[in-house]
């Protein structure tokens, strides 16, 4: 089903009914969240269990409304991740959600042809994984490696297409969508030809997307065994990062010690002097890769009608 038909279907403008009554082939939404985790979703994010699917009605309505044409998906557990990333601020996870389709139409080399078996050799080399084990927090660990990467193989995108799809990946969990997720970048042996790679054009693309354009919580950024020229990558960087974000960066150096910290050695691999074993990147390759069917629904469900153009996004109201 199109967005477009569905905003159709459901927009008040069309004098639809605001519940799914009519649409029986949309996915009933059924909550998958532990006691504990409501209760957090309650006191972090201002979700209300009994309010739940009105607030996403209500996003539901507004898309319609302003974005008739923004080609989404309209299923209850597809907005609900908006909602949660903006605390169920309705204005707030509107953007969001414009953002997200605005990041992707307009980076193509980075969203054409978007799948699992597209990345493989990325994934091969190590570049991106997520570690077996939650942190104390119940929050995933994506570990990227710069040094894995070869730039005479395949250009930086490669590398953005597979941490995207990582954390596209992980956001289907609604424990991720609640809890949030925590970064480990190891800097080792990155060389300043290769952080040239990394200008502003892509660092600004890559912290939109990131800042504004997913609906994902990242809680942490812990950097370790950054090189000299780090501070130069960072400079890049800061400009474009909100002070909350900022903030929640840690850089530790070759200070294993400062790391566990942030990150419990008992989740860790023994790379990063932890007691959870050598780091096996082969599990979450297979998970990832065993999602390429559900990867290609989902994303053609996110495809622009072929009769819009770009400024058919814009809000009704500034037509």
């Amino acid at each position: 089903m199109s967005g477009d038909s569905d905003c159709t279907r459901t927009s008040p403008s069309a004098g639809s009914p605001s519940d799914n009554e009519f649409l029986p082939d949309r996915p009933k939404y059924v909550c998958s969240l532990s006691p504990d985790l409501i209760t957090k979703a309650r006191e972090e994010l201002q979700e209300k269990p009994e309010w739940r699917l009105r607030d996403v009605q209500a996003l539901r309505d507004m898309v319609c409304k302003d974005y008739p044409s923004l080609g989404t998906c309209l299923d209850d557990a597809f907005l609900l991740r908006f909602l949660r990333a903006r605390k169920f601020d309705y204005d707030r996870a509107l953007q969001l959600l414009v953002n997200y389709h605005t990041c992707r139409r307009s980076w193509p080399e980075v969203f054409n042809n978007l799948k699992p078996s597209a990345i493989k050799p990325v994934l091969e080399s190590g570049f991106v994984t997520v570690l077996p084990c939650l942190d104390p927090e119940g929050r995933h660990v994506v570990c990227i490696r710069p040094d894995r990467w070869t730039p005479s193989n395949y250009p930086i995108t490669e590398n953005i297409r597979a941490i995207y799809l990582t954390l596209e990946k992980l956001i289907q969990s609604e424990e991720t969508q609640v809890n949030g997720i925590v970064i480990l970048a190891d800097y080792k042996g990155v060389s300043l030809s290769k952080a040239s790679h990394f200008g502003p054009f892509v660092a600004k693309k890559v912290i939109g997307i990131l800042q504004d354009g997913f609906p994902i919580r990242i809680k942490a950024v812990n950097i370790i065994n950054e090189p000299r020229i780090f501070k130069g990558i960072f400079a890049i960087i800061k400009p474009f990062l909100k002070e909350k974000i900022a903030n929640r960066f840690f850089l530790h150096g070759c200070d294993l010690n400062s790391l566990h910290q942030n990150i419990p050695p008992v989740i860790l691999p023994e790379e990063y002097g932890g007691t959870a074993g050598k780091l096996d990147i082969s599990a979450w390759n297979e998970l990832l890769l065993a999602s390429e069917e559900d990867f290609l629904h989902d994303f053609s469900q996110l495809v622009l009608p072929c009769d819009s153009s770009p400024h058919d996004m814009l809000p009704l109201s500034l037509t």
